[in-house]
């Protein structure tokens, strides 16, 4: 605590500038000595400042016996520093009583400091009331302190006054309100009036406030506005500003630069700074200097330090030491740590020991815990639990999840359900998500309405769209089916352009399919290529075709090998026109 050297500020620091000190004390020295009160008060005030204590107190002493109140005030200023707490307290009162604001707002604080609140909100209330900015603010302290409903007005006065403190302090408490309010929406917006009070505090410098602003404004979209804020906050020593700096950087493709603020940052004890450099270092390869990292990061008290050296262990195959890495983090509290260890133990298998942490990490929101646990189910046949979890990550986003939830309820018959979590699925990315839904969309659409001369109109349905996402994603029985879309509207080049990917990619079918249009154009050897590869996936259809090409060339040996295949593979109808091929052959054969 630093009350004024006059009655109307604080410190002495906040007198202003003299412009030619030296002279200026030797004018005041002058006059002092000729008996000028206010000019002992002056002095002393001057020499306080400077710190000398020696100097000072006998002008200070001499001023206040004759009722400057401002000496009086720094008086008390000069003993505080001293030690002597009590007889400072003695002449604040003195001063404070005759009207310094200065001194009564050092009264207050004493009292704080001695815990007697009555009589530190008594003088702190006298200094506030009479326009004393810090008396203003050390009120609003003491209120919020006691949890009175009058803090945020005192600290909305101070922040009004200048106090950049109690601007931050009231960017804060408006901040958390709306929050509160939201109930815990991640997405709520900062209040308005919280973000000025933000930026009326960073602009005097306050580093945290230029922090939060920076924050709100990443949020926001305003990348480089807030680059500067995050700048002026780290240049002043924030840690956490330094951090945030170094992903901005990281994000715009400047590795090299975040690089430097993040070391910045972890030097000063920051652990997500520092888990960033392992992260760093660990995609280079350097994994000795991702550890030292990592482990800094632990011991900064930043638990995904210790997640990230079991996922550094678990690349590196030391699965014993990723098992303690994972447990340590995950009796910290840390739920992709446990859900990393139950997949570990699981692996081992070790399933018994691998579903209460499975459970442990899905209790506390893991969506991927709780997607594994529904496998977990599944794989014992416990088909209700195997759902419930599964809808809850399925309702938490989980793509797959999604997709599972969706085939259960198409096998219950509840196609409305099934088709809104294939949506979402599908939605997420997966390409089976999106071909079991134009599966559905398929089996509901009305056949294709003629044209008068009767030629088909073709108009491409929402079915087509899905099968096309999936297809494009690589989804195999998907590129078949827009394969046989293309053919059906006459597009041959497009049908055998997909058919041939499906092909190439391990569909039977593909192959089959393929095979049928390069024989309707012409081109049989090649279309006896690709059935040979279908028959040889099992492919029935294809090995009764490959029999009969052979038959026609008067292979009849090969002919009668693929008939064989034909009937063993089926289906029925076709082992039973490959039976009959086959007595043919054979006949023709023994003949």
């Amino acid at each position: 605590m630093q009350p004024s050297s006059r009655e109307d500020t604080e410190t002495p620091d906040e007198t202003g500038e003299i412009a030619d000190e030296a002279a200026e004390e030797l004018r005041q020295r002058l006059a002092a000595e000729a008996g000028d009160v206010e000019a002992m008060s002056v002095l002393g005030a001057m020499l306080l400042r400077r710190g000398d204590l020696d100097g000072a107190e006998p002008h200070l002493r001499a001023a206040t016996a004759a009722g400057d109140r401002a000496a009086a005030n720094n008086l008390g200023v000069l003993l505080h520093q001293r030690g002597y707490a009590d007889e400072a307290a003695g002449w604040w009162r003195i001063a404070a009583v005759a009207g310094s604001t200065a001194a009564a707002h050092a009264l207050g604080r004493h009292h704080r400091e001695r815990g007697d609140e009555p009589a530190a909100e008594y003088w702190l209330r006298q200094s506030a009331e009479q326009g004393h900015t810090l008396g203003a603010y050390a009120l609003a302290d003491l209120l919020e302190h006691r949890g009175d409903a009058g803090a945020e007005q005192w600290m909305r006065v101070a922040a009004e006054r200048g106090h950049r403190e109690a601007a931050y302090r009231l960017a804060r408490a408006l901040d958390r309100s709306a929050a509160r309010e939201a109930d815990g929406d991640n997405g709520v917006q900062v209040p308005e009036e919280a973000e000025q009070w933000y930026r009326q505090a960073a602009a005097r410098g306050h580093r945290r406030a230029a922090l939060h602003l920076g924050t709100i404004l990443e949020r926001r979209g305003e990348l480089k506005e807030a680059g500067r804020w995050y700048l002026t906050s780290a240049k002043d020593g924030e840690a956490r500003a330094a951090c945030a700096l170094g992903f901005l950087l990281r994000d715009a493709g400047d590795t090299e630069s975040a690089a430097v603020w993040w070391l910045r940052a972890a030097q000063d004890g920051d652990g997500n700074a520092a888990n960033a450099l392992g992260a760093l270092h660990a995609e280079r390869g350097e994994t000795q200097t991702a550890e030292r990292w990592y482990r800094a990061a632990m011991d900064a008290g930043d638990v995904n330090g210790a997640y990230n050296l079991g996922l550094l262990c678990a690349e590196q195959g030391r699965t014993p030491q990723a098992e303690q890495w994972y447990r340590r983090a995950a009796y910290a509290g840390h739920r992709e740590a446990a859900n990393a260890l139950a997949i570990l133990l699981l692996r081992g298998g070790d399933e018994t020991g691998a579903e209460p942490w499975f459970s442990k990490a899905a209790e506390a929101g893991s969506v991927d815990a709780a997607f594994n646990l529904g496998i977990l189910h599944a794989g014992r046949g416990e088909e209700q639990a195997a759902l419930r979890w599964y809808e809850r990550a399925a309702a938490a986003g989980h793509t797959e999840a999604a997709l599972q939830v969706g085939m259960v309820r198409l096998r219950d018959g509840d196609e409305q359900e099934a088709e809104r979590h294939l949506r979402c699925a599908a939605g997420g990315g997966s390409a089976e998500a999106a071909y079991r839904l134009a599966t559905v969309l398929d089996a509901r659409r009305p056949p294709e309405p003629a044209h008068e001369l009767g030629e088909p109109v073709h108009r491409r349905s929402e079915c087509e769209e899905w099968y096309e996402r999936a297809a494009h994603q690589g989804h195999r029985r998907a590129q078949v089916r827009v394969g046989m879309l293309a053919a059906a509207r006459g597009d041959v080049v497009e049908a055998a352009r997909w058919y041939r990917e499906a092909a190439e990619a391990g569909s039977r079918n593909g192959a089959f399919n393929l095979g049928l249009l390069l024989a309707r154009e012409g081109s049989e050897p090649e279309a006896a290529v690709w059935w040979k590869r279908a028959a040889d996936a099992g492919h029935g259809r294809a090995a009764l075709r490959l029999a009969l090409v052979y038959a026609r060339r008067g292979e009849l040996a090969e002919g009668q090998r693929w008939a064989d295949r034909a009937v063993s593979l089926g289906p029925a109808s076709v082992a039973e026109r490959a039976e009959r091929l086959r007595d043919a052959l054979r006949q023709e054969l023994s003949a």
